[in-house]
């Protein structure tokens, strides 16, 4: 098995891709501690490392963050041979679906955030996994869409400076409802 790795634009986080699917189309699922990636025998697995403040999931890749006083050069063979064992064990990525995180709107707006979510699914969430991330819609109430980052974005110093001048202009653009949009944490 051959694991190719790429930078991120969040220099504390790593992209690893194991040339198979992870999530596939399930969607991501990002862990911000060992405690909350219980249910990923995976993410579980990389904590376990130590060094390591975050793991996030992708369709086709892994993203780990790793803590301060970590090296790269230390940890990312450490990191490559737990992938390595995961996948060549046939262990599952997760063992359960887990809670979905509830949206907040309302349902009067149900066509205005179908044309938000249309646009992040189409322009906005491929161009964050190439970076390792992904971005998740939260809720939309008096013109302000709420939004999620996950992965490498979660924390990268150019994070909110993309989601205030590239995804509120876009989405200001396209649905003219839309007046703002703020970053939540989960």
């Amino acid at each position: 098995m051959f694991i190719e790795t790429e930078g991120t634009p969040n220099p504390a986080t790593l992209k690893f891709l194991p040339g198979r699917e992870v999530m596939g189309p399930k969607g991501t699922a990002d862990f911000a501690s060992a405690t909350s990636a219980a249910r990923s025998p995976l993410a579980a697995r990389i904590f376990a490392l130590g060094g390591v403040a975050r793991v996030f999931l992708g369709g086709d890749f892994i993203t780990v963050t790793q803590t301060d006083d970590a090296e790269w050069f230390t940890l990312r063979p450490q990191v490559l041979g737990a992938i390595m064992d995961h996948f060549m064990a046939g262990q599952p990525v997760l063992e359960s679906d887990g809670d979905a995180e509830d949206e907040e709107f309302d349902p009067a707006d149900t066509e205005i955030v179908d044309q938000i979510k249309e646009l992040l699914d189409t322009r906005v969430r491929p161009a964050v996994a190439g970076d390792g991330g992904d971005i998740v819609f939260r809720g939309f109430r008096d013109g302000v869409v709420k939004l999620h980052l996950q992965g490498a974005c979660s924390g990268c110093p150019s994070s909110r400076a993309t989601l205030k001048h590239g995804v509120e202009n876009m989405l200001k653009h396209y649905v003219p409802e839309v007046v703002a949009v703020e970053q939540v944490d989960a």
